[in-house]
This record gives C-alpha cells, sequence and structure tokens, in this order.
C-alpha cells in the first residue's frame, strides 16, 4: 500500500488594501492588507506508492479567477503536500509566492499569507517582510461581518495578471492616479485595521468606499461588471458599500448590506435577475490543515 497525505487550505476575501502588498508598491513604501480567510478550501494530495512514485493532485471549491485568492491558495497547499510536516505557515507562504514569481506572476504576498494562516489578519508589507497582527473581533462583529458581508459570483472570470499589468505600468511610469490611488488603497487598509479592532460598522463602510475610490483611480474598468448593477441600490440605501474582491474585472463581488430584511431582499431579488449566484461564508480560523 502507498503513503498519501492531504493538506487542506483556505481561500480569503480582501476587505481592504490589496494592491499596496504587490512588491512594486511596497517597496518603497508599507503595504497595508486586511483580509478574512473563509471555508472554502483548495486541498492537495500527495502519494507514495510501493514503487516511490510520487503524486501531487489538486483540486478547488471555487473556480480561479475568482478573486478570492484561489490560485495562491492552491499554490499553498500545493507546497505543503510537498514539504510535508515541519515546515511553518509563513515560510510555505513565501514558498507559494516564490513559485508564483518564478512562473510571472507580479501580484503581492496577501493570498499566500491568508490561505497559510486563516482568520483576519491585518498584514503589513514591508519590502519582502510581512509582518502578521492577527484580528480577534466579539462573536457579535465576527456575527455581523457573516450576516453584512454578502458575496456574490458574477461569473465573469477575470485574468489578474493582465489587470496588474495594466496598472503596474502605469505605476512605473509615475502616473499621477495611479499613485494616488494606491496610497488611498493602503491607507483605507489601515482604516479597515483600526475599525475592525474597534467594532464600529461605520469605519468598516468608510474604508471600503475609500477602496473604491482608489481603485476607480486605477482603472475604472475593476468595477465595470458590477456598477451598473450595485450602483442603483446603493443609491437607495440598501447597499452601504461594495467592492471587486481580489483584482476584479469579474469575479466575486462583496456587498456590505444594511441591517435590515428589506435590504437584503432588495440586493438578492437584482442578484437574482442578474443571474448571480451568492456564496455563503464563514470566517476560517485555521489555515494549512494536514488531513
Amino acid at each position: 500500500m502507498g503513503r498519501g497525505l492531504a493538506v487542506r487550505c483556505p481561500i480569503r476575501i480582501d476587505l481592504a488594501g490589496g494592491w499596496s502588498d504587490v512588491p512594486a508598491y511596497c517597496n518603497d513604501k508599507r503595504g497595508e492588507v486586511v483580509n478574512i480567510a473563509i471555508n472554502h478550501y483548495v486541498t492537495a494530495t500527495k502519494t507514495l506508492d510501493e514503487n516511490r512514485r510520487l503524486t501531487v493532485q489538486y483540486s478547488t471549491e471555487m473556480p480561479i479567477g475568482s478573486g478570492l485568492g484561489t490560485s495562491g491558495a492552491m499554490n499553498v497547499a500545493l507546497m505543503a503536500a510537498i514539504s510535508g510536516e515541519g515546515r511553518k505557515s509563513d515560510e510555505l507562504a513565501e514558498m507559494a509566492f516564490q513559485f508564483e514569481s518564478i512562473l510571472g506572476n507580479t501580484g503581492g504576498r496577501q493570498d499566500q499569507w491568508a490561505s497559510a494562516l486563516g482568520g483576519i489578519n491585518h498584514l503589513t508589507f514591508d519590502g519582502d517582510e510581512v509582518e502578521v497582527n492577527r484580528l480577534n473581533p466579539s462573536e457579535g462583529f465576527r456575527n455581523w461581518l457573516q450576516n453584512n458581508l454578502l458575496l456574490f459570483d458574477s461569473k465573469i472570470q477575470h485574468i489578474s495578471g493582465e489587470l496588474h499589468d495594466g496598472v503596474w505600468t502605469r505605476f512605473h511610469k509615475r502616473d499621477e492616479e495611479v499613485l494616488c490611488g494606491l496610497d488611498m488603497i493602503r491607507d483605507a487598509g489601515l482604516l479597515m485595521a483600526s475599525a475592525i479592532g474597534e467594532e464600529e460598522v461605520s469605519q468598516v463602510v468608510k474604508s471600503m468606499k475609500m477602496v473604491m475610490t482608489g481603485v476607480d483611480l486605477l482603472d475604472e474598468k475593476i468595477h465595470n461588471p458590477f456598477r451598473d448593477i450595485i450602483a442603483p441600490l446603493e443609491d437607495l440605501g440598501h447597499v452601504l458599500a461594495w467592492k471587486a474582491m481580489g483584482a476584479g474585472g469579474g469575479g466575486v463581488i462583496g456587498v456590505i448590506i444594511n441591517n435590515d430584511e428589506r435590504s437584503k431582499a432588495a440586493l438578492l431579488d437584482t442578484m437574482q435577475t442578474a443571474e448571480w449566484s451568492q456564496i455563503m461564508w464563514q470566517i476560517e480560523d485555521s489555515g494549512i490543515t494536514l488531513q
């Protein structure tokens, strides 16, 4: 009989600060990201048969191109399966990031760290260094996040590399809108960390709105697939704030709704008409799990 090892890693939602974790930015300024690992997973399985032939397979619960860091989680699971026991979570996250860099990925490190660590984290990126500040809000605030931040899959697959390439080309040309947008997104990450730490709903909403403004300065195409559908609900007060998960241009959108059944019903009705599907989620406190 052969020997096997299965590894499970969560994917993530990024609340604020995504883009500022990319080395092109955080090599000059500190990036600040707040994200949440959720209960949807990538699983990698390593099998060594009786003839010492090695097989590694992995599968995802969510499609790639969703904006939920699926590719990053997949590579964390792969590194963990290959390495076996003994590696620290941050080591496996960095291995996964370096592996993707070799393959030409120009994104940042937040996906890999969220998947490896689990939970709600404020991550600070300073060059190649990552500082982790675990956020531990009360059960009541966790429930507010899980009940009022709704996720919807637009089923429009984005290609994050293409979106990144356009933004970073303008960044290297010192485009003022891109520079201003990235600083605003970074500041939104700091505000989100403070908001969750102090359990201030209004500041969570303010932070997400800051992200929206900053991202639109990077490239309005990032949010255009969602704008015409969500903006009318925002105007009516049913939606407090919203943003694309990940690089945008499609994939999954996160929507903070007003805390009443009328707002939720209006949103769900609109999503049904748009043929977007809701993704039910909860916070996943564990990162890499050997099974």
